[in-house]
């Protein structure tokens, strides 16, 4: 299995306390939240992978928001009851050829990774857009926010936890280092009820939306 983006199912431990009301008040929230705002990003009739799809949940729901958009995923550990079609993968090298795709999804799924660069390159490949969701480490202990964010969101699931956060500065050399364009960006993301937000909220996440550049397009052909 790569080293890019892996999964420990071995590292599963019981739901405690905070995980549980996570589950109960944040969890659904998120979902909802984020099918919204990613599915009215969405071309007309887009054929969408979901890399690092996890239980599929929030493309299923973009599905029933969007049902001229087909979604499938990939991820590292293929889960029995996943709401989509899932392949897996190594979590480096996306199994489908160039262009296959109008729309590559990433929800935070990059900071779980070693380099993210790699799925970067990976996902620009596959796909004509690439629509990220995920963190700026910007602002007052913005890491140690994440880190405990990502902690109770994924621990008991065994994912990876690299807590590889770029700032602000990293994503936008990443983006002209891959010959990117920022189509859009938005750092409006309500994922949290007040006044969890207050914390967990503030200039801590984003969605992008990114093409390729001209320039790269016309190498590529």
């Amino acid at each position: 299995m790569g080293q890019a983006f892996v999964r420990r199912p071995g590292l599963k431990r019981r739901v405690g306390l905070i995980e549980r009301i996570h589950e109960s008040r944040v969890l659904g929230r998120r979902v909802r939240v984020l099918a919204d705002l990613l599915a009215a990003r969405l071309p007309p009739n887009a054929r969408v992978l979901d890399i690092g799809c996890g239980d599929g949940r929030i493309a299923s729901t973009i599905q029933r928001r969007r049902p001229d958009v087909q979604v499938e995923g990939i991820d590292t550990l293929v889960r029995p009851n996943a709401a989509i079609p899932v392949r897996g993968f190594d979590g480096e090298a996306i199994p489908f050829d160039d262009s296959t795709f109008d729309i590559a999804l990433c929800v935070d799924v990059l900071h779980h990774t070693a380099d993210p660069t790699i799925l970067l390159r990976e996902s620009t490949r596959v796909a004509r857009g690439l629509l990220v969701k995920d963190h700026t480490r910007e602002g007052l202990f913005a890491g140690a926010r994440l880190r405990f964010m990502d902690s109770v969101g994924n621990a008991r699931h065994g994912v990876a936890l690299p807590y590889n956060y770029w700032t602000q500065a990293q994503w936008n050399s990443a983006i002209e280092n891959l010959d990117l364009e920022v189509e859009e960006w938005t750092a409006d993301v309500p994922l949290y009820p007040w006044p969890a937000s207050i914390v967990f909220q503030s200039g801590l996440h984003f969605i992008a939306l990114l093409r390729r550049s001209p320039r790269r397009s016309a190498r590529a052909e």
